[in-house]
């Protein structure tokens, strides 16, 4: 169950996203907003909900704006946002998901085509690349959380399905129907995690050389940079070295 892994790498985000801090709230909040409008605005009797709340305490943003989003759902403001997924490929052979939440399918399904088409990549068509990712539930925690024993037994005791550690933190992966109960349960003995989420985890992962690794950068940034894209997902995988020199 133990492992090191670079699957830092297959998710490209918390670099751009700091240096993005109020877009990445924005998402956020509609994030918030949309479970809440899905359930009730209890996060305790609505585990999407809760999810997106932890995610947004873990990225400090402020209790105010959490309480804004969430009250939005009720209020009759007019923003009807719809769950939309595209998938593509990007550079190197590699694949692409991307997780939106939108009010405008044609806007936000132009905006992602041109993304792709720009940097290396070509959209496909829904299911063209998910069949080569499992939806999986995703916890993440410092290393300060602990050593790699300590958190796999936390894991293991709370029902997780795998642990990856590594310098950089801890990974571990639930089934996606047990991500709240699991994460609940790890939250008792080491906190709470940096992030907790739905994910979609490849299967099979394609290590990109210094020039695909760059182009595909590039790609996932432009992605993060459109306001109605939530998340990016693929099966890249980025060796520290090639890392290195792209800076």
């Amino acid at each position: 169950m133990a492992g090191h892994s670079k699957f830092k790498n297959i998710m490209h985000r918390k670099g751009a996203q700091d240096k993005k801090r109020s877009n990445l709230f924005s998402k956020l909040s509609r994030e918030i907003t949309v479970a809440a409008k899905m359930g009730t605005p209890d996060p305790d009797m609505n585990p999407r909900l809760r999810l997106a709340v932890n995610t947004a305490k873990a990225q400090s943003m402020p209790k105010d704006n959490i309480q804004r989003a969430i009250d939005k759902a009720s209020a009759n403001d007019g923003e009807n946002y719809e769950e939309v997924r595209y998938e593509g490929y990007g550079p190197g052979g590699s694949a692409i998901i991307v997780e939106a939440l939108t009010d405008n399918r044609n806007r936000t399904a132009t905006n992602v085509r041109n993304c792709f088409a720009k940097n290396g990549g070509n959209m496909g068509t829904e299911g063209s690349v998910a069949h080569g990712f499992e939806r999986k539930g995703l916890i993440e925690y410092p290393a300060s959380a602990g050593d790699e024993e300590t958190v796999l037994m936390a894991a293991m005791e709370a029902g997780a399905d795998d642990i990856e550690s590594s310098d950089d933190g801890h990974t571990i992966w639930t089934e996606a129907s047990a991500l709240h109960e699991v994460a609940t349960a790890m939250e008792k003995e080491l906190g709470e995690a940096e992030n907790v989420k739905l994910a979609w985890k490849p299967n099979i992962t394609v290590e990109l050389d210094e020039k695909d690794a760059g182009t595909l950068l590039k790609l996932v940034d432009a992605l993060d940079d459109d306001d109605d894209v939530q998340t990016v997902w693929g099966n890249y995988d980025i060796s520290d070295e090639v890392m290195e020199k792209l800076g």
